[in-house]
């Protein structure tokens, strides 16, 4: 039934899905000076000295492992500082230098305390140690506005072109930062995400030639996209649950990442209130998004819709959740349907993409939906589906075939 509902929400919804093909880059790798108006051409791009990074203990593979604070072009079109993870392999360089594999986080939720620079990897270093090994660079952007030195900037959640640039921008910056410690890093690099790190990654790629570098290549699991999609057809699943708690589970997962994207939205579009788009009083629940994690917004908002059933005979009927119009507020319909969009124009590198069946975050036809777009169709897109795979097997089964696609993309030596 859940996939009936998906496929029929699919075929309509064509107008509010709609990929705009309106992005001013092309995702060509360039190597050396630019005139490309998205090039970065920031100055002394590294902020103060990094700091020891001691969390996730990387000793064993990494001769260093720090924390650098960095410039980036931000959301906003103006140059804003950003936290990323350096981590320097043991090996020797070889002679061109370490290549560089940037790693995109998934989601964490958009305030500062949720930055992997300030919390730990949570189980994604196991992949990072595994390329160090390998004799890779790697570099793990926190995003824009998560982790930020200043502690003003909302992090823009799932906004493309800003995840691109933390990650083109944090790579830039590494390398100045590795260079200038007279050891050689090479020009070669690749980006590496999952889930919203997925759809980052895919970004990198879009906007890869604002590094100036040698891009070589994109590998995204179960990356986010077709947002409108996924939160229509989460309503829909939810509402032919007779089981309490899972509908619970599913509607509190929904409403998290709508106030994850509120919360970001609040940085471009600060007039957006949580009151738009959440009826009261959920809107004050989901304003938690500005100062708790993914996980504990999404027992903030369960945990009000557990406590309405209590009070009415075990049902949800009638309780406040999203206004029923917000998806077409301006500021949200833009988002989903352009600003948060990957895979919009032809991206110029290989793409490897994992999709596992069984996922419920990411619904495999979610994915399925976003490579019959003309971006996807004129790419060279890899993709690799297992039907029992979920959104969390769909990384962890594959982490040894991750590292042979960066050793075939991208060789260490």
């Amino acid at each position: 039934m859940k996939r009936n509902l998906l496929t029929v929400l699919i075929l309509s919804s064509g107008l509010i899905l709609s990929a705009c093909n309106d992005s001013d880059d092309n995702g060509s790798s360039i190597i050396g000076g630019s005139t490309d108006p998205n090039a970065n051409n920031i100055t002394n791009p590294v902020v103060g000295i990094p700091t020891a990074y001691s969390k996730d203990d990387m000793s064993a593979v990494a001769a260093e492992s720090v924390v650098m604070t960095y410039k980036m072009k931000g959301v906003n079109d103006k140059e804003t500082q950003a936290t990323a993870l350096v981590f320097v392999p043991k090996t020797t360089p070889p002679a061109a230098g370490w290549p560089v594999v940037a790693w995109a986080h998934g989601t964490t939720g958009v305030a500062d305390k949720c930055a992997p620079s300030q919390q730990g990897l949570k189980g994604t270093e196991v992949l990072l140690k595994q390329l160090l090994a390998q004799g890779y660079v790697v570099v793990a952007p926190d995003y824009e506005g998560l982790g930020e030195p200043s502690g003003r900037e909302v992090h823009p959640f799932l906004n493309l072109k800003s995840e691109a640039y933390s990650i083109t921008d944090a790579v830039v910056a590494a390398r100045d930062y590795i260079k200038k410690q007279g050891k050689s890093v090479s020009k070669d690099w690749l980006a590496i995400g999952h889930s919203q790190g997925g759809q980052a990654v895919l970004g990198a790629a879009q906007y890869a030639s604002r590094a100036q570098l040698n891009y070589k290549g994109t590998i995204a699991v179960a990356p986010a996209s077709n947002l409108s999609l996924i939160l229509l057809g989460g309503e829909a699943q939810a509402n032919e649950m007779n089981d309490l708690s899972a509908k619970i589970s599913t509607l509190a997962s929904l409403d998290t990442y709508t106030a994850l994207i509120t919360a970001g939205l609040r940085n471009k579009n600060p007039q957006l209130t949580f009151s738009q788009v959440f009826k009261s009083p959920t809107d004050t629940l989901a304003q938690s998004a500005e100062t708790l994690c993914s996980g504990d917004v999404g027992l903030t908002l369960g945990g009000g819709m557990t406590k309405y059933a209590s009070e009415n005979n075990y049902s949800l009927e009638g309780y406040p959740r999203t206004q029923s119009n917000f998806l077409e507020l301006s500021a949200v319909s833009t988002f989903l349907i352009s600003e948060s969009q990957p895979l919009q124009v032809k991206l110029n590198q290989p793409v490897i993409i994992y999709q596992g069946g069984a996922d419920a975050t990411v619904p495999k036809k979610v994915t399925d939906f976003l490579l019959t777009g003309d971006g996807a169709k004129q790419s060279n897109i890899t993709y690799r589906t297992e039907a029992e795979w979920d959104h969390t097997t769909a990384y962890t089964a594959n982490l040894a075939n991750i590292v042979n696609d960066v050793k075939s993309m991208m060789p260490a030596q």
